[in-house]
């Protein structure tokens, strides 16, 4: 549709109260500014439009943020690299963006050869306590037959296995879900797939963006409404309307569930169930900058300290010997600290980093940064848990809507929703419902 006939529309529409200009545009016959829309330029997105580029089909990839990657994105503010989201390649012998890596030249390492260290803190004191028993019970409870999961809550399915377990459960939940263990499903845990992790020296993030760059992106574009009415779909943004056959959305739960997009009609009942069944984590991270002074901690040493029975700082010194540590929380308490502010948030971090290292650590650092998917607009939490008794919860949001409307990401996973919370399962999920959107005639 040419930008004459569009603005001739709208001007229909302002003549016409009763009508606005999305229902005009919906009402005006099948003429499309592309095949597809897609909503959100992440792993998923970006995915989707690959697909479509080979599939010869015309898309429009709209994305709100200023830049590319959604919650996979390596900030340089500090002057030093750190992946502000996600970090491993996960199960990297099906992931695609390990066959994404090599296709690119960028370097990827084996996580298992990476040398580390584990230190343990409790309220700033060195303990050897350890929870290798109880996280040795969890992995039988898990390392099962998918069958036999009950679709109960992480803390039920070890409730009759003591302390030990219990702890390592509260723990695992909140330090890798970044959510409390009572607010997830066994089962959906149960389903992630498993499997070796790589690391990127550069950033998980600078893999995405150069992976983008063959892309066209409509950057700083936040959409409105979606009218699906009529035939196709007539997409409002905050930089005019386009109609195209089919969308594909990308974007969060947590962003889905704020409803900050308008369906018309309203989206079906399955899918607000499904949407209504995914809580959205706050994994959470504090970058800490310093210059002249390691304290005598090696690169790659985890000082790992809980300071409450549900409060927990892990962090990570160093990485790629760079002069950065972050501190990674999670949970209630993650959402407690990001209330904080930035500015809060950064000096607590270095209060408890300085109580374990020693010495003065004020003296050495030179800036912070706080990456809170959960107070992220355009994300609204780090990524999605099916609640308990709400395992399917996926397959509902994944199913398509209207044979138009086609949601993918971390939340609808890949191949059994066994890539969930992933970006290479949303990697697959996005070249999915690229697929599934070539093949509408409509």
């Amino acid at each position: 549709m040419s930008d004459l006939s569009r603005r001739h529309l709208f001007q229909i529409a302002a003549a016409l109260p009763m009508l606005s200009p999305m229902k005009v545009l919906a009402q005006a016959g099948a003429v499309y500014d592309a095949d597809v829309a897609i909503i959100g330029a992440g792993a998923a997105g970006l995915a989707a439009a690959r697909e479509l580029q080979s599939l010869g089909k015309s898309f429009v990839l709209i994305e709100a943020r200023d830049r590319v990657g959604g919650r996979v994105y390596t900030d340089t503010s500090l002057g030093e690299k750190f992946d502000a989201g996600a970090v491993y390649i996960h199960w990297a012998e099906t992931n695609p963006w390990a066959a994404v890596a090599r296709e690119l030249g960028v370097a990827t390492v084996d996580s298992d050869k990476v040398p580390s260290e584990f230190r343990r803190f409790e309220n700033g004191a060195r303990t050897q306590r350890n929870s290798r028993r109880g996280y040795a019970v969890l992995t039988e409870r898990f390392d099962t037959d998918i069958a036999n999961v009950p679709d109960v809550p992480l803390t039920e399915r070890v409730s009759a296995d003591g302390d030990e377990v219990f702890r390592a459960v509260l723990g695992m939940a909140r330090m890798s879900l970044g959510e409390e263990a009572e607010r997830v499903s066994s089962l959906d845990y149960a389903r992630l797939w498993s499997g070796d992790d790589l690391l990127l020296p550069e950033g998980y993030g600078t893999l995405v963006e150069r992976f983008a760059r063959a892309i066209p992106v409509r950057l700083s574009t936040r959409v409105r409404a979606i009218d699906w009415s009529g035939a196709g779909v007539a997409i409002e943004t905050d930089r005019g309307a386009l109609r195209t056959r089919s969308v594909i959305i990308t974007v969060s739960v947590g962003v889905l569930r704020a409803q900050k997009i308008r369906f018309t009609p309203p989206l079906p009942d399955n899918t607000l169930s499904g949407l209504e069944g995914l809580g959205m984590g706050a994994l959470t991270k504090i970058a800490l900058r310093f210059e002249g002074n390691r304290f005598d901690v090696k690169p790659g040493t985890d000082l790992w300290e809980l300071v409450g029975p549900r409060a927990t700082f892990d962090f990570e010194c160093w990485p790629f010997d760079r002069n950065v540590v972050v501190a990674i929380l999670g949970g209630d308490h993650a959402r407690e600290v990001v209330r904080l502010g930035e500015e809060g948030a950064v000096a607590l971090a270095l209060e408890r980093f300085e109580k374990l290292v020693g010495g003065d650590a004020r003296s050495a650092f030179k800036g912070g940064r706080l990456a809170a998917w959960s107070e992220d607009p355009f994300a609204m939490g780090c990524y999605s848990h099916a609640l308990p008794g709400q395992a399917d919860a996926r397959a509902k949001l994944a199913t398509p809507v209207g044979d138009r409307i086609f949601f993918a990401g971390e939340a609808t996973g890949g191949d059994g929703f066994g890539g969930a919370m992933t970006a290479g399962g949303a990697f697959l999920a996005g070249q999915e419902a690229a697929r599934k959107a070539a093949r509408l005639r409509a």
